[in-house]
């Protein structure tokens, strides 16, 4: 079934199962007595034969299986993982990426700035990829995010460390590990919306970790 309102409709709400409150805040959105701040934990996909669809597919994939596209239709999900608009715009600048080793963590900055009339909510969410790898990698991995509430025309810098661990996969020994090579950096509103792109390269020996002591990726907004 192909979802027929979105080409018709200026904008969409995705309520989910709001509760019994969910009223009183599908209210305060629409009459904008609250920014929109939610952002979607999964891919919606433009029709059910289009299924699986999900923004973390490997290296390569996200498309028909000798054709960018689908005979019928496009491979892109109708709302990418992670999307989600309000009533004002961010710009992305200034993305500074930083990373000595395969055991130490990458830092990442950038700023952000509210471009619009009205104050709002960005999620500034970064995404990783492993350029070249012993296995397959995915295209672009998520790896943190933050909630920035900015007035109009305020910026801030948001700073992640990401653990060296939460970049590590199963090489062919089914070792968790994390390979010395070049990796890309994005920061942007969604898996679709990349603003900013810089390379870094991790040196020196492969590191091995264990899966199940992979701490968190830490966010500071300035």
């Amino acid at each position: 079934m192909r979802c027929r309102t979105s080409p018709r409709a200026n904008a969409l709400v995705y309520a989910w199962c709001p509760g019994e409150e969910g009223g009183h805040g599908l209210a305060d959105v629409l009459f904008g007595v609250v920014a929109p701040s939610g952002r979607l934990p999964i891919s919606v996909p433009r029709s059910a034969g289009q299924l699986p669809v999900y923004y973390r597919h490997r290296a390569g994939g996200g498309r028909s299986q000798i054709h960018q596209d689908y005979v019928d239709g496009p491979t892109a999900p109708l709302f990418p993982f992670g999307h989600g608009l309000g009533y004002t715009t961010f710009a992305y600048d200034d993305l500074a990426v930083s990373a000595t080793s395969t055991s130490a963590p990458l830092a990442v900055s950038v700023r952000v700035r509210n471009t619009g009339a009205r104050a709002g909510v960005e999620a500034v969410q970064c995404y990783v990829r492993d350029d070249v790898a012993s296995v397959v990698r995915p295209r672009r991995m998520l790896v943190g995010f933050a909630r920035v509430a900015l007035p109009r025309g305020a910026e801030r810098i948001v700073r992640f460390s990401i653990p060296a661990s939460r970049l590590a996969f199963y090489d062919p020994s089914m070792r968790f590990v994390v390979e010395p090579g070049a990796f890309t950096v994005w920061v942007g509103a969604s898996a679709a919306d990349l603003r900013q792109e810089a390379q870094v390269e991790l040196s020196g020996p492969v590191a091995e970790f264990r899966q199940a002591e992979i701490p968190p990726t830490t966010v500071s907004v300035e």
